[in-house]
């Protein structure tokens, strides 16, 4: 049993055992660099009076017991922006945790924020009383409590654990960090990072005033029907606002570059932390997506100079082979204000002559990951029996307090649940009917395979995800099996939508959860 406990009790335990943990760390191991320089430059921003620590280096934790804490720091993103942000254990992103596959996994969770928080292990299939959303799978863990969070580390891959507690807050400030799960048999490669990309205000007061149109408290109210005469067209929410785009909590030169050799075989891990798309382009060398949010592809082909797509809460594996010396960028193209900051310098050692030019606003093709890889029969077909068929018709209107986002017309918690069975094949259509807003949806606690874009079966390798993007007027249908008891999740990540309506939840009838909500504690805030 996973018990909630008091931090004061355990500070010292905890203390110590950060110690034997981080002893198993590594501040800059070679190969699993997490790019993370501090910069320790003052600037004129006002944030810098503020009494906080600098965030430190992202650290590399391997084992199988860990501790993380979550606390206060400044964030040095650039030579100019020094802000306020959450962080585990002191950086942004938090420690990245390496376990091998098969391991039985321990996370000591030690909350120092002003205020309750949780983490959620995203894409990853861990018992439901281990998922990390309060109200429904657990309580807030309360300022100066600790929590357990444990689990068998049975699919390999690239993921992410975060805040869902009010985690359109609190991942916008910087509460995320990855976790890495090696598998038993891994193809080695010379190089492995690991880039998180997201987005930050340089004035979070001014973002906050602006955001506040968009009213993320009405849930339940999403009835939008005395909203018939309004021009849906224009309707949208404004993200223009974050105007600094980060890899690893850094901009532009702050970012550390990648160093590499002539003839090695590296591997990049992209992780979107952030609320919106990126388009990531390679320069100079061909590239394979090798796995997507997590799950391998089948016979990836070489892919030069198109742009890969990252969605919110989506992660691509690439990997290319290093035999282009000099010094070339992997950036972001695009031409919002923080767009140029999104890249990172891939350095041959021994060559710092700049041999490459940027070229973000170069027009150049998406790479269609519905006809990438090798085409064959994935766990489902479109046209096999399904126990349970659901359609999620994911919209944009005006509640009584400001913008919502609706599943079927209903904002969470009134959102009609996917109600399955364990064992159940379930067919779910996606179909983005908002005028102007992507939605990355994600399913908790399961994979999903994806059988057709737009009503044409995907003509690459099986698509397994857990985090689907849909772009307005797309539809989509999805498969999985109900193999994991529980409750969960299914929300956009754009974390401002689905704090604003967009969630409905899984729920297997036959699951009796220990966990009972007390529908009086105000403290819980799934979104």
């Amino acid at each position: 049993m996973k018990k909630l406990l008091v931090g004061t009790i355990l500070a010292g335990v905890v203390a110590i055992g950060a110690a034997c943990s981080n002893s198993t760390s590594h501040s800059s191991m070679q190969g699993h660099d997490m790019s993370n320089m501090n910069i320790e430059k003052e600037n004129t921003t006002k944030y810098s009076s503020k009494q906080l620590p600098l965030a430190t280096k992202t650290k590399v934790l391997s084992g199988k017991e860990f501790y993380l804490t979550a606390k206060e720091a400044l964030l040095q993103i650039n030579d100019k922006v020094k802000l306020p942000v959450y962080t585990y254990n002191g950086s942004v992103p938090g420690p990245q945790i390496r376990v091998k596959q098969g391991d039985r996994v321990i996370i000591h969770f030690k909350n120092d924020l002003p205020e309750p928080t949780t983490i959620h292990w995203h894409g990853y299939p861990v018992p439901n009383s281990q998922d990390g959303v309060p109200g429904v799978t657990m309580n807030a863990i309360k300022p100066g409590e600790t929590f357990t969070y444990e689990f068998t580390a049975t699919v390999p891959g690239t993921y992410w654990y975060h805040s869902h507690q009010e985690s359109a807050k609190q991942v916008d400030k910087g509460l995320y960090g990855t976790l890495i799960v090696e598998p038993k048999n891994e193809e080695k490669v010379d190089r492995d990072y690991t880039l998180v990309l997201d987005e930050w205000m340089s004035n979070p007061d001014e973002g906050n005033m602006h955001m506040s149109g968009m009213d993320h408290s009405n849930m339940g109210h999403g009835n939008s029907s005395n909203n018939q005469h309004m021009d849906m067209s224009s309707m949208g929410h404004d993200m223009s606002m974050y105007d600094i785009f980060t890899i690893n909590g850094k901009s532009g030169s702050a970012v550390k570059p990648l160093k590499v050799k002539k003839g090695e075989k590296v591997r990049l891990r992209l992780v979107n932390a952030g609320y919106m798309s990126h388009k990531l382009h390679l320069h100079g060398h061909e590239f394979k997506i090798v796995a997507t949010d997590g799950q391998p592809l089948k016979d990836p082909q070489p892919i030069k100079d198109e742009l890969l797509n990252i969605a919110p809460g989506e992660r691509y594996d690439i990997e290319f082979i290093t035999n282009n010396p000099g010094e070339w960028l992997l950036e972001c193209h695009g031409d919002m204000e923080g767009t140029d900051g999104m890249k990172v310098k891939i350095q041959y050692e021994s060559q710092t002559n700049n041999t490459d030019k940027e070229n973000a606003k170069k027009d150049l093709p998406i790479v269609d990951m519905t006809k990438y890889g090798k085409h064959e029969l994935g766990p489902f077909t479109l046209d096999q029996k399904y126990d349970v068929e659901y359609t999620m018709d994911l919209g944009t209107a005006m509640g009584k307090d400001g913008m919502i986002f609706t599943i079927n017309g209903k904002t969470y918690p009134e959102t009609a649940p996917v109600n399955v069975k364990k064992g159940d094949l379930v067919k779910v259509k996606l179909v983005n009917n908002s005028p102007k807003d992507l939605h990355p949806m994600h399913l908790h606690g399961h994979f999903f395979q994806v059988l057709s874009k737009n009503g044409k079966p995907i003509t690459g390798s099986p698509l397994i995800k857990d985090t689907l993007n849909l772009k307005p007027g797309e539809e989509y249908v999805v498969a999985f099996k109900a193999d994991n008891p529980g409750n969960w999740m299914f929300h956009c990540h754009d974390l401002h939508h689905a704090s604003a309506g967009m969630v409905t939840e899984v729920k297997y009838k036959d699951y009796k959860s220990d966990y009972t909500p007390n529908p009086n504690d105000t403290t819980n805030k799934p979104e």
